[in-house]
């Protein structure tokens, strides 16, 4: 990978950060006050916000880099990114890539209805600008199927599930220790997960919470209220007796966080909660996979805008070995297995449910542990399917099989917020 635009802020892992043939070129970011406006406003703001992001992108395409031989674009946002790398693609004598990975249109449908001009002016663009490249990438066959069978796709295509990087995986004791000095107030916590045998734990004078996290973008297609009934439910179960003490971390920035979290300071007060708490963090990268290995239960509250995404903060759990609760929606079960490797649930009683049985008997996690035995009998690493595609290059054209592409590299990525055309 020889090029990587993004927008400034915006912040890439370490391992990416530290390629030595990797150039980033920053994008000028719109206002982020556009995508909190309310509806009225916001339908208003968003032709500023699409001239921002098509200069700011054609720009760097055009003039910020070499001609490179693909393009590789994530989709969503849809517009103006597919209709502008289209042009340059068309300019520049460049194959399109295009990882799908959401419909764009659906994601602004969540915040003006299906039925909106808008909305169907989107999808029309998504449609024409998206059904021609050299290869389409898709992270489930639902919507592989879907859009080969809808938006009569031209191209090769190929569904590769994602999968989470390699360093994700269980915390030792040490690593959760030095991850929870990061988190002021939270160190007695995290130092309960500490085996029975270290010296810290003698000053702990009361069993170890159980951990839940849980990743959000605070947008509606996570219902929080659901997490939130789950959390009230808790308290008062715990209240009887048979469960331990409960700490839910939630990881994440958008528009419903300061609601939802009020709303949760309020309950704490009011109802006096004595056996839950609920904490909203912000984590660097590095930071994110030692704290799913520290955890006890990740949930899963992501229904997808389109019923054929897959919630990659899943995947990312499942390579730390951390059981599920997940919100079942359409093509779930390319990933989630019920009662195999993680748990379905469609209502706040259905979640409350399924954590009480699993925490039924904490610290004694029979049944989380025969959910992380079935991940082990399972990894998530499968090996890439194969495929086969024409390749032009220097005038010669020939085939060339394997698990990947050759050639020169340029991801474009922009950021999603909530309302995105």
């Amino acid at each position: 990978m020889e090029g990587f635009n993004q927008f400034v802020g915006s912040t890439l892992i370490k391992a990416l950060r530290e390629l030595p043939s990797l150039t980033m070129l920053p994008l000028t970011p719109p206002p982020r006050l556009i995508g909190e406006l309310p509806r009225q406003l916001f339908i208003l703001a968003a032709p500023i916000k699409l001239a921002i992001q098509a200069v700011s992108l054609l720009w760097a395409l055009l003039f910020k880099m070499p001609t490179p031989e693909y393009i590789l674009v994530q989709n969503p946002p849809s517009i103006p990114t597919l209709v502008l790398v289209q042009l340059v693609c068309w300019l520049r004598g460049c194959k399109l890539v295009i990882d799908w990975h959401n419909l764009g249109y659906s994601i602004l449908a969540l915040r003006l209805g299906e039925k909106h001009r808008l909305v169907k002016v989107a999808k029309l663009i998504e449609r024409i600008f998206g059904r021609r490249a050299f290869l389409h990438l898709f992270v489930t066959d639902a919507m592989k199927k879907k859009l080969v069978q809808e938006w009569n796709l031209e191209g090769q295509t190929l569904t590769l599930h994602d999968r989470p990087p390699s360093h994700f995986r269980r915390s030792t004791p040490v690593e959760t220790h030095d991850a929870s000095t990061k988190f002021p107030g939270f160190s007695p916590v995290f130092l309960t997960k500490l085996p029975p045998t270290h010296h810290i734990w003698n000053s702990i004078t009361r069993g170890p919470p159980a951990l839940i996290v849980s990743s959000t973008s605070w947008t509606p297609d996570e219902d929080f209220s659901l997490f939130l009934e789950m959390l009230k439910q808790y308290e008062h179960r715990a209240r009887q007796g048979g469960l331990p003490k409960l700490l839910a971390l939630i990881t994440g920035k958008g528009p419903l966080r300061d609601y939802y979290m009020k709303e949760i300071s309020r309950l704490e007060k009011v109802d006096e909660w004595e056996w839950v708490r609920c904490v909203s963090v912000w984590l660097e990268p590095e930071d994110y996979p030692v704290l799913l290995g520290s955890a006890d239960l990740g949930v899963s509250l992501h229904s997808s805008s389109s019923g054929l995404d897959l919630p990659m903060k899943v995947v990312d759990m499942f390579g730390c070995s951390l059981p599920v609760c997940a919100l079942d929606f359409e093509c779930l079960d390319e990933l989630v297995k019920d009662g195999v490797n993680g748990l379905t649930f469609k209502t706040a009683d259905e979640l409350i449910d399924q954590v009480q049985k699993l925490f039924s008997n904490f610290p004694d996690t029979n049944q989380l542990d025969v959910i992380r035995q079935s991940l082990k009998k399972e990894p998530v690493y499968r090996p890439l399917p194969r495929f086969q595609m024409t390749i032009v290059r220097n005038g010669t054209t020939g085939q060339t099989t394997g698990t990947h592409l050759s050639g020169q590299y340029y991801c474009t990525i922009l950021p999603i917020q909530h309302g995105t055309l």
